[in-house]
């Protein structure tokens, strides 16, 4: 199987493993991908992560040009300001993810570093993640606020719309996503409660000593 194929299926199984478990819904959602070649596959606008089909799964050249598959999601804007801002991105993953959302919208979240030190999972494979403000969909401002970053942060949350990660690659950016989601939903489950957060120490050493 060749390098494309490989990862076009990945790409779809991925996908649906998300789908089906409940972290995006409908048309929702989009995940894109670099090649060794220097072109991307991302998937297609209006299309269902959970009903994805690898031929129709968007091929576009280093200048994010349509070359092969259906039209590709309008949110390419977003996924283009990571790929410039961070070089060693391999994948990008978008979601309207249920607990990520909700998180957005409260008042009292702190938009330089959204998620609370819960657990040293989050703080290894996303770091500080970044509240963003409020974007129409497939706004080219978007992309013009990550790029702003200037690549310092790997995952941001879109207030009001839902977070977004980069990654090495395909499996590390799902992996980091779906670490996201859980922890929005740790963070609302035990919002009000007082839970025991990770010291300042905790933090560091997780840091400086732990590996995703």
């Amino acid at each position: 199987m060749s390098e494309e194929a490989k990862l076009r299926e990945d790409i779809c199984n991925l996908a649906k493993s998300m789908f089906d478990r409940g972290l995006t819904c409908g048309a929702s959602g989009n995940i894109s991908a670099r090649l060794s070649d220097g072109t991307f596959l991302i998937t297609p606008t209006g299309s269902s992560l959970g009903f994805l089909e690898p031929m129709r799964i968007s091929h576009l050249d280093s200048n994010f040009r349509l070359l092969s598959g259906d039209r590709p999601t309008k949110e390419i804007p977003l996924h283009v300001a990571f790929y410039e801002t961070r070089n060693r991105t391999g994948a990008v993953v978008h979601l309207h993810s249920t607990y990520s959302v909700a998180l957005s919208m409260l008042p009292d979240i702190d938009p330089d570093d959204v998620l609370p030190p819960l657990t040293p999972y989050s703080i290894m494979r996303l770091g500080k993640v970044k509240l963003l403000p409020f974007y129409l969909p497939g706004d080219e401002a978007m992309g013009d606020a990550v790029r702003s970053l200037a690549g310092e942060r790997s995952a941001v949350l879109l207030a009001n719309h839902g977070p977004v990660v980069a990654a090495r690659n395909i499996w590390a950016a799902v992996f980091a996503m779906e670490e996201l989601e859980e922890t929005a939903k740790l963070a609302m489950l035990t919002r009000g409660l007082q839970p025991r957060c990770l010291t300042t120490d905790e933090v560091k050493f997780v840091q400086n000593r732990g590996r995703p």
